[in-house]
């Protein structure tokens, strides 16, 4: 295959396994898609994976830096939780409350492209995992310090976070479909998932292992994440 081909799929593949576990993100698209359509949905994914492969970007020039900004990263952590915490109370309150169908944050007077741009960029996880699959592929060769291999990783990620939101987005509709005149129960698992994540992320901060800690730990991040590339078949040999 084609060095820069397998660069594309290689970051499209990470890009699209990372954006499936249920996270405040792709439950955001889904839960905007269900209040105001696919279009606000989809333009919520582009600003957050604009935010995404940014955070991309300097990952690969900068990283040193980056990892020096412990105080940025504390906060930001802070900040994400108090908006996950915020979109869990609203969607139990919409829950409890059948006449309200907006939810406040997601439904703010803010563009959808700068919201899902804002939610995306305060959210520092992606931080660390970027860091952290960029440091396996430059390890095994199949990525090298050139714009040409920049640029393609990049547009290979950026294409793989939206294939995986716009699962959520088209799912969510599908599941809003099936139940009809019950959105309250939709909204009740969705306030239960941006709870869980808060509590998660919560649990993370007061036991350090949060973005702050993989970033000072790097060879954790990347002995996990190699142990994924040979669980999905993306080892060196197996790609070329």
């Amino acid at each position: 295959m084609p060095p820069l081909l397998k660069i594309f799929f290689t970051g499209m593949l990470v890009s699209f396994l990372g954006s499936l576990p249920l996270g405040t993100l792709n439950i955001a698209a889904m839960q905007i898609s269900i209040s105001s359509g696919v279009v606000a949905a989809m333009m919520f994914s582009v600003g957050s994976l604009i935010a995404e492969i940014i955070y991309v970007r300097i990952s690969l020039v900068a990283m040193d830096w980056v990892r020096k900004q412990e105080r940025i990263l504390k906060a930001l952590e802070w900040v994400t939780l108090l908006i996950v915490t915020a979109l869990a109370i609203f969607s139990f309150y919409a829950a409890l409350h059948p006449k309200v169908e907006k939810n406040m944050v997601l439904d703010s007077p803010l563009p959808k492209i700068l919201l899902g741009f804002i939610m995306s960029a305060v959210n520092p996880v992606q931080i660390p995992f970027w860091f952290g699959w960029s440091t396996v592929l430059f390890s095994k060769k199949i990525l090298l310090p050139r714009n040409d291999h920049y640029n393609t990783y990049i547009l290979g990620i950026g294409l793989g976070t939206f294939m995986g939101n716009a699962l959520f987005i088209f799912g969510g509709l599908l599941i809003a479909s099936k139940i009809n005149n019950n959105q309250h129960i939709l909204n009740w698992v969705i306030g239960g998932i941006f709870a869980l994540t808060a509590l998660i992320q919560l649990w993370k901060i007061l036991r350090k292992k949060d973005a702050v800690h993989k970033m000072e730990h790097p060879e954790e991040v990347a002995k996990h994440l190699e142990e994924q590339m040979g669980r999905f078949g993306m080892d060196d040999d197996k790609i070329r």
